[in-house]
C-alpha cells in the first residue's frame, strides 16, 4: 500500500502537488489547534497520522517543496555541546508571591489608590509549575526559544522547543494581521498522567527517576540532543505577551489572549477575567478545590491588571512587576516519620541537621528528607529519630517539618545533639549563635565543592559546564583540592572522568581558560567572602582599585566603603587574614589569572563621580540595567543613602530611602529626569 501510495505522488505535476501539500499542512495545523490549544480533537490518531504520511510522502518526492514552517519539520537536530546565552526582547520578571488574604486586599488597595479607581478588573489565570520560556515570531514564522534564566538572559532551547507540537511553527492568520515580531512567554509543562508514564518507562530502563512533573519538564528542555526531547509528552500554555510589533494595539490582558489563540498559540481554557477582587478570591477558591483533579500540577493563582495602559503607572520594583501577584495556595501537608536525622555541611561550613524521613507523598511528589535549619529549630520543636512528624511543601517546593504530633503510649529516643566535629572532615565545630560551623575552610571537602560551584556561577568566573556533578567527581577524585586547582586542568585529565568525551573535555577546560580573564568584583565575589555579594564586590573593586589594596585593608579602611559596615568589614578582613586563603589567591594568579580592567566609564557628563540611589520601581528600565547606565556614566550606584550620596531617583512607590534623601538635603529626581539627565531622553 505505502508503494502505491509513493508511486501515486510521483505521478502528481508539481503544481498538483503544491496545491495537495498546502492543504496537507492546512488541515495538520486545523487539527493541531484543535488538539492542543482548544483541547477538542477533530479527528482520530488513525486519521491524523494519514494526513501526516501523505504528506511527508509528498515532502520526500518534490523536496523543493519542504518549507521551515512545515508540521514534518519538528525533527530533531543533532546533538549540541551546550546551549548559547540569549538575550530575552523584554525582562522576564518573576512575580511577587503571597498566601495571606490580607497582603492580596493590600495589594488591590494600592492599585486602586494609584489608579483613582473604585474597581480594578482583573484577568486571572492557573499558576502552572513548569518551565518558564520566551518564544519568538517573526513574520509569523517560529525563529527561537529561550528559558527564562535570570529573566535578562537565558538558554537558548530553539530545536528542542521545536519539537512540542502544541508550539506553531507558523501562527494562523485572522482578522487581526499576524504581527511582525512577536515575543511571547509561555509555561512547558507535563502532564501528571504524561509524567507518571514517562518515570514508569525510565524505571523500566533503570534511569533515574524525575522528582515531579516541572522537573521533568525543565530536565526534557533542557535535554542537549533534542532527539530525547522529542520522545517526552511536552505541553505549553502561554499567557503573556512580552513584546510585539506590526500588529494593532491591545486595551486589554483579555484582548491579548484571545488573540494569541486565534493565532494558534494555547492558552489555559481556566483563565477569565474578573471585575474585582472579590471575584478573585472566588476564582482562588474554585482553583484551590479543583486542584487535585486537574491534569496539571498549579501551586496557587495569578491576577493581572487587565488595563494594559494603566500598567505602566503602576511600574515594577527591581524584580517583580506591581501590576500582577501570585496568590499561592495553603501548602499541601501530610504525617511521616523522622528515621534519622543527618548533618550536611554548606559552602560557607554551616552544619545543618536534616530530617531524613520515611518516604511520604505531597503534592505527587515523594518527599525524603527535610531541613531542620539549626541547632535551635531542632530544639524549639522537640524533634527526635523515630518521631511521627507534620511536613508541608513550603511554596509547594521545599518541604518543610512543622511540628511534631504526639502519640499516646510512645516511648521517645533521647534527644537530638549536633556533633562537636564536623561530619565529613573531622575538624572540631565553633558555635556562632544558632548555628555551627566547621573552621576547616577550603581544607573540608564539603566547603570545597560548593566553593567550586559558586566560583564558577554566572556572576563569578562563569565557567559554563561546572555544575554540581562534574565539581562532585573532580573533587572525589582528588583531580581538584581547591579552586586553584581548576587552572591546571587538562584534556586528558577530565576523559578520564566518567561522562566527559573529548568535545565535553575541550569545552570545559576552554570555558576555564577563558575565565582567566576577568574583572577584580568578579574575582572577589567568586571567592565566596561571607556578607559580600556581587554589588559589595563591585563596591570594593571601584574603592580600591585592585586586589592587593582590598587583601590588605583593614576594618577601619573598609568601612570607609559606602554601604560596608562593621560585620561585612570583619568578614572581610577576617577571610585575608586567613593564610590558607591568601595561598589560594596566589595560587589562582601564579596559574594564570589576570583581572583586567572594566572597559572605561565616561568620566565627564553630569553623572561621572556621583553617587546616585535608587528607590521605588522604574517604569523604562530594570533596576540593574540602571545601575550599569550609571556605571558606563562613570557614576556609582549606591544601596543606602547618605550625606555622600548625590542624587536619590525616586520611582513609583518610594520607601524609606526618599524620607532620608529628603531630610539630608539630597537631591531627588524623577526618572524621567534622571533619563534626561543620563542623555537617555
Amino acid at each position: 500500500m505505502a508503494t502505491h501510495r509513493r508511486a501515486a505522488a510521483k505521478t502528481l505535476t508539481l503544481d498538483a502537488a503544491r496545491r495537495r501539500v498546502e492543504q496537507l499542512r492546512a488541515r495538520i495545523r486545523h487539527h493541531d489547534t484543535l488538539y492542543y490549544v482548544l483541547d477538542r480533537p477533530g479527528i482520530s490518531d488513525a486519521e491524523y497520522d494519514a494526513l501526516f504520511d501523505e504528506l511527508r510522502r509528498l515532502e520526500a518526492v518534490f523536496p523543493d517543496l519542504v518549507t521551515p514552517d512545515s508540521p514534518t519539520q519538528r525533527v530533531a537536530g543533532e546533538p549540541v555541546p551546550s546551549f548559547p546565552e540569549v538575550r530575552h526582547l523584554a525582562p522576564m520578571l518573576s512575580l511577587d508571591s503571597v498566601t495571606d488574604p490580607e497582603e492580596v486586599r493590600r495589594f488591590d488597595e494600592r492599585i486602586r489608590q494609584a489608579l483613582g479607581r473604585a474597581r480594578v478588573t482583573y484577568v486571572v489565570e492557573p499558576k502552572f509549575d513548569g518551565l518558564s520560556l520566551e518564544v519568538v515570531y517573526e513574520n509569523g514564522q517560529y525563529v527561537r526559544a529561550s528559558t527564562r534564566g535570570d529573566g535578562e538572559r537565558g538558554e537558548g532551547v530553539t530545536e528542542n522547543v521545536r519539537t512540542i507540537r502544541a508550539v506553531p511553527l507558523r501562527l494562523h492568520a485572522d482578522r487581526r494581521r499576524v504581527p511582525r515580531l512577536l515575543a511571547v512567554r509561555g509555561e512547558a509543562i507535563m502532564r501528571v498522567e504524561d509524567f507518571r508514564k514517562l518515570n514508569a518507562q525510565l524505571e523500566r530502563e533503570g534511569k533515574p527517576l524525575f522528582a515531579n512533573p516541572r522537573n521533568a519538564a525543565a530536565g526534557s528542555i533542557r535535554q542537549l540532543d533534542p532527539r530525547v526531547t522529542t520522545q517526552r509528552p511536552l505541553r505549553i500554555t502561554f499567557y503573556d505577551v512580552l513584546r510585539i510589533k506590526g500588529a494593532p494595539a491591545f486595551q486589554s490582558d483579555w484582548a491579548q489572549l484571545v488573540a494569541l489563540r486565534k493565532w494558534g498559540l494555547p492558552v489555559s481554557d481556566l483563565s477569565r477575567p474578573c471585575e474585582s477582587i472579590d471575584e478573585v478570591f472566588t476564582y482562588h477558591r474554585e482553583m484551590e478545590s479543583r486542584r487535585d483533579s486537574l491534569d496539571v500540577e498549579i501551586d496557587g493563582i495569578v491576577a493581572k491588571v487587565d488595563d494594559l495602559a494603566a500598567r505602566p503607572r503602576l511600574g515594577m520594583t527591581a524584580r517583580h512587576p506591581r501590576w500582577a501577584l501570585a496568590f499561592k495556595f495553603s501548602p499541601r501537608e501530610r504525617e511521616t516519620v523522622i528515621e534519622d536525622i543527618a548533618v550536611q555541611v554548606g559552602r560557607t561550613g554551616v552544619l545543618t541537621p536534616v530530617a531524613v524521613l520515611k518516604p511520604v507523598e505531597i503534592g505527587g511528589v515523594t518527599v525524603t528528607r527535610a531541613t531542620l535549619h539549626n541547632r535551635e529549630e531542632v530544639a524549639r520543636k522537640d524533634l527526635r529519630i523515630g518521631d511521627r512528624v507534620r511536613v508541608i511543601r513550603a511554596g509547594d517546593v521545599i518541604p518543610e517539618v512543622i511540628a511534631r504530633v504526639p502519640q499516646r503510649g510512645e516511648r521517645r529516643k533521647a534527644s537530638f545533639e549536633m556533633p562537636k566535629r564536623c561530619p565529613v572532615c573531622g575538624t572540631p565545630v565553633v558555635r556562632e549563635g544558632p548555628f555551627d560551623r566547621c573552621p576547616n575552610g577550603l581544607a573540608c571537602p564539603a566547603q570545597l565543592k560548593g566553593a567550586i560551584e559558586h566560583f564558577a556561577s554566572r556572576d563569578a568566573l562563569d565557567i559554563r559546564g561546572l555544575g554540581k556533578e562534574t565539581v562532585e567527581k573532580l573533587v572525589s577524585t582528588g583531580l581538584v583540592q581547591s579552586v586553584a586547582d581548576l587552572f591546571t586542568l587538562r584534556e586528558e585529565d577530565l576523559i578520564e572522568l566518567d561522562g566527559f568525551a573529548e568535545v565535553s573535555a575541550r569545552n570545559l577546560t576552554d570555558a576555564i581558560e577563558k575565565a582567566k580573564r576577568t574583572e577584580l568584583w568578579r574575582f572577589l565575589y567568586a571567592l565566596g567572602i561571607p556578607n559580600v555579594g556581587a554589588s559589595t564586590a563591585r563596591d570594593l573593586a571601584d574603592h580600591f582599585g585592585s586586589l592587593a589594596a582590598v587583601m590588605n585593608a583593614d576594618e577601619e579602611t573598609l568601612m570607609q566603603v559606602e554601604g560596608i559596615g562593621p560585620n561585612v568589614a570583619a568578614s572581610i578582613a577576617e577571610f585575608f587574614r586567613h593564610l590558607g586563603n591568601r595561598r589560594i589567591l596566589h595560587l589562582c594568579l601564579r596559574r594564570g589569572v589576570q583581572l583586567v580592567e572594566p572597559k572605561r566609564a565616561r568620566r565627564a557628563g553630569p553623572l561621572a563621580g556621583k553617587a546616585v540611589v535608587f528607590t521605588g520601581g522604574l517604569a523604562s528600565m530594570s533596576r540593574s540595567d540602571a545601575e550599569n547606565l550609571i556605571r558606563r556614566l562613570g557614576g556609582r550606584p549606591s544601596g543606602s543613602v547618605s550625606k555622600k550620596t548625590d542624587y536619590a531617583v525616586a520611582g513609583t512607590e518610594p520607601g524609606s530611602k526618599y524620607e532620608k534623601a529628603r531630610a539630608l538635603g539630597v537631591k531627588i529626581l524623577s526618572e524621567e529626569e534622571f533619563l534626561r539627565l543620563a542623555g537617555v531622553r
